[in-house]
């Protein structure tokens, strides 16, 4: 099952309560999809405790930084320029298990995408495609 990595854009989302982002949390506990999250993305989305955010964050798997990722990321760092740090983290994570991306802002992680071809990004918010966490993708 392909699993799901979430940057600090669905986060944020989430933390809002928006519907989109939340259906997309809800069919995949429902079925069993992990959701990863990297720490980094932890970083840069955390304000302070809350149980909105503490209850965000039991739903999903922290990945923590490895060498390896902090690597590929420097790497499309070297091959995409303008892009972050942490959206490149973002991606080389999904792409180390061939997850697909939520984001609420599709164009940063669509340009990492020529580094990371596999890497579906979708957007989190309400589009006219297809529910159940299945978007257009801008290929």
């Amino acid at each position: 099952m392909i699993g799901i990595t979430f940057d600090t854009g669905a986060l944020v989302a989430l933390e809002r309560r928006r519907q989109r982002v939340r259906e997309i949390l809800e069919h995949a506990l429902a079925t069993d999809q992990r959701i990863t999250v990297p720490a980094d993305v932890v970083g840069e989305w955390w304000r302070g405790r809350t149980d909105v955010r503490e209850s965000i964050l039991a739903s999903v798997d922290v990945e923590p930084l490895t060498e390896r990722l902090a690597k590929l990321a420097g790497e499309a760092l070297a091959a995409v320029p303008g892009a972050t740090l942490v959206d490149a983290i973002v991606m080389a994570s999904a792409a180390s298990r061939g997850d697909v991306v939520y984001t609420s802002d599709t164009n940063d992680l669509d340009r990492l995408r020529r580094h990371f071809p596999g890497v579906r990004v979708l957007a989190v918010q309400a589009t006219s495609g297809p529910r159940r966490g299945v978007t257009r993708s801008s290929a």
